[in-house]
């Protein structure tokens, strides 16, 4: 029983990071119709962007702030005015395959001008482990829940409170009525981008130290979050948070009780399985939308 608790708890810290990038999808999707399938990249580059910062002797911290603000420049307001705004209006299929393109230019830039070699990130919460009746966690583990949580119910908090966020909820749901409303789409279009670039940025924070720092690291955590959203329901910011859930808690305990072989199979299944069953999603629901 208390291994299958810490299998839990382990499952619960990556799941919760795949919920993070996972719901950049979700956020993307309802403000502007756009699938960027450069997650995973944004994450990898954010992780390259804060070792810069620690290459030069800033605290962890530091580093992270000046790549959450590096990362909402290049990853948000750059990819929105280069990459979407031109393609968008000829449908989504440009947008998709330009962003292929981008995590391919991303990956190999990186390899380029950092080699092939993974390197070392350090842990933001320390290595010790925390031991309660039998069960040992991680306090990376813990923090990561935490910290990831945090960041979410902060972001439902924005999105449902204040101004700006019931105005960038009301341009994902119709941008025709919001535009008559006055509300400037454009620049909520461009917050959401630069909230996705955030999360992305998060999500390597936590995910570095065990993935470590890599050119290809991206891949993996780009594609389960993409499931992840799609059996959440790909228009429903919780469904992203429950799909990341779902598939790290079963990755996990598949891993280890049927066989570490299956583990990166797992997603795929679980999207197979779900998909058909409620093609919407666990929480979407089937929607007309025009942006």
């Amino acid at each position: 029983m208390t291994d299958f608790i810490q299998l839990l708890a382990s499952g619960i810290a990556t799941g919760t990071i795949y919920a993070l990038a996972a719901l950049g999808f979700t956020l993307l999707w309802q403000a502007s119709g756009t699938i960027n399938f450069a997650t995973g990249e944004f994450v990898m580059v954010s992780a390259f962007l804060m070792l810069i910062g620690l290459g030069f002797g800033l605290p962890l911290w530091v580093s992270y702030l000046l790549s959450l603000i590096a990362a909402s420049l290049i990853l948000g307001y750059f990819f929105k005015r280069a990459i979407v705004d031109p393609l968008i209006r000829h449908g989504i299929m440009p947008v998709i395959v330009a962003t292929i393109g981008l995590s391919l230019v991303a990956k190999n830039g990186v390899r380029i001008g950092f080699g092939a070699q993974a390197q070392p990130f350090p842990q933001i919460f320390g290595e010790n482990l925390f031991q309660f009746a039998g069960i040992t966690v991680s306090y990376m583990e813990i923090g990561t829940i935490f910290l990831a949580w945090l960041i979410i119910f902060v972001l439902n908090l924005f999105l449902s409170k204040t101004v700006t966020g019931r105005a960038m909820q009301a341009v994902a749901q119709n941008t025709d009525s919001a535009t008559v409303l006055g509300i400037n789409v454009n620049k909520m279009i461009f917050y959401t981008f630069a909230i996705n670039a955030a999360l992305a940025c998060t999500a390597a924070l936590l995910v570095t130290p065990a993935y470590l720092a890599k050119f290809d690291m991206g891949v993996s955590l780009g594609m389960k979050a993409f499931l992840a959203a799609i059996i959440g329901g790909f228009n429903s910011s919780r469904g992203a948070m429950l799909g990341g859930l779902i598939i790290g808690i079963s990755e996990n305990i598949a891993g280890a009780y049927i066989s570490a072989e299956y583990k990166e199979a797992v997603a795929l299944v679980l999207f197979l399985l779900i998909i058909l069953v409620k093609p919407n999603g666990l929480l979407g629901k089937a929607e007309q939308r025009k942006v």
